[in-house]
């Protein structure tokens, strides 16, 4: 069978490769083209566009980059009807795949959506494009289930793909791993590690890794390590923290660096789920130009920004947002994750309970799988 996968993220990009990767165990005459990253590319993904082109975030973001993204879409529609795949999945990215299923439905494909549009926090009208467009929704929240099945939607959740990838990597790694990591950034074996993840886009950079590094001023017996995302130049990092001492750069090893981490301080978004599952105390911070928080704010409506407190319906984590996202709250947010052990085990125990929400086993097999029996089922109708 053939598939057209979209992602426009590095979240995306990781869930992707995952899927590929199981539906050719299934399938193994499986072929695969669309818009991903390196991680879809090396199971087998035929890129047509890179996910490096494509991360843009926030209301002024988006309406700057308005040419290239209209583009962009006549681009897909066109490679797309020209592949003319059995299947289309979209991952994420609902922005632009929400607008893509219609255009898609028109056409006559089938058309799969995994990891869902976070309908239940703004723009609920998606649930209505969802239930008229996609053919099946998977989700990968606990909640979500509830949520899209309440207005009828057709609705699977296997669990959390993230759980099983971490809960994989943590298996595999061992001390040999551990001691090149900390040779390779010149780290002393004693010393306790403050992971910096300023997310993966480069707006995001630059607004909050400044923060997070003058932070860092405050704590010199710890190592803060920087979280280079693939997807924005080195360069960039360098910049940042050339006037500073006590800082490194880990290119690429997110999962190795968290994996060696006594604490962190994470851009809001799925890093703060996987910061949790590597069981790694954090600190959640959000912070974007004044006006598109403005904005977010009135039609965002939701009680937590991360992960990690919406699906444990409690404040897991302390979230610093916007204005409390700055040197002088977050050093002292930051005395506590280091250095009061009581407030360091609640956090422990909570990312347990959030541990046993997000399911068990081969999670992203079981999903490829029914992908892969509807696809079929659809194509001898």
């Amino acid at each position: 069978m053939k598939f057209y996968i979209v992602s426009g993220e590095a979240s995306g990009d990781l869930h992707g490769a995952e899927l590929i990767k199981n539906i050719k165990k299934i399938d193994k005459n499986a072929e695969f083209r669309g818009w991903g990253g390196n991680l879809m590319a090396r199971e087998g993904l035929t890129i047509t566009k890179h996910i490096n082109d494509l991360a843009f975030m926030g209301f002024l973001e988006v309406i700057k980059n308005l040419p290239t993204i209209i583009k962009n879409f006549r681009f897909i529609k066109n490679d797309i009807v020209s592949y003319s795949p059995d299947a289309v999945i979209l991952i994420d990215y609902p922005g632009f795949n929400l607008r893509l299923a219609k255009f898609l439905k028109k056409k006559g494909f089938t058309v799969i959506y995994y990891i869902a549009p976070q309908a239940w926090a703004w723009k609920k009208n998606r649930v209505k494009i969802i239930k008229k467009y996609i053919d099946r929704l998977f989700v990968i929240l606990p909640f979500e289930k509830e949520f899209f099945s309440s207005f009828g939607i057709p609705v699977t959740y296997e669990g959390h793909p993230l759980k099983e990838i971490i809960d994989n990597y943590i298996k595999n790694y061992d001390t040999s791993k551990k001691n090149n990591f900390f040779n390779e950034l010149n780290i002393p074996k004693d010393k306790k590690i403050v992971a910096l993840l300023p997310g993966s886009r480069l707006q995001e950079v630059e607004k909050k890794l400044p923060i997070m590094l003058e932070t860092s001023k405050y704590f010199k017996d710890f190592k803060f390590v920087v979280a280079a995302s693939s997807t924005i130049p080195l360069e960039i990092y360098q910049k940042h923290i050339k006037n500073f001492e006590n800082i490194s750069i880990a290119k690429n090893k997110t999962y190795e660096l968290l994996a060696n981490s006594y604490a962190a301080l994470v851009t809001s978004g799925t890093a703060t789920l996987e910061t949790a599952l590597f069981e790694v105390p954090q600190i959640v911070c959000y912070k974007s130009n004044n006006l598109s928080y403005q904005i977010a704010k009135r039609i965002i409506k939701v009680k937590y920004i991360s992960l990690v407190n919406l699906i444990n319906d409690n404040l897991t984590v302390k979230e610093m947002i916007q204005d409390d996202c700055d040197v002088s709250t977050l050093t002292e947010e930051m005395k506590k994750l280091l250095f009061d052990q009581n407030y360091r085990k609640n956090i422990l125990k909570n990312y347990d309970v959030l541990k046993n929400k997000l399911g068990t086993g081969e999670i992203v097999k079981r999903i490829a799988a029914q992908i892969v029996v509807y696809v079929k089922q659809v194509a001898n109708k």
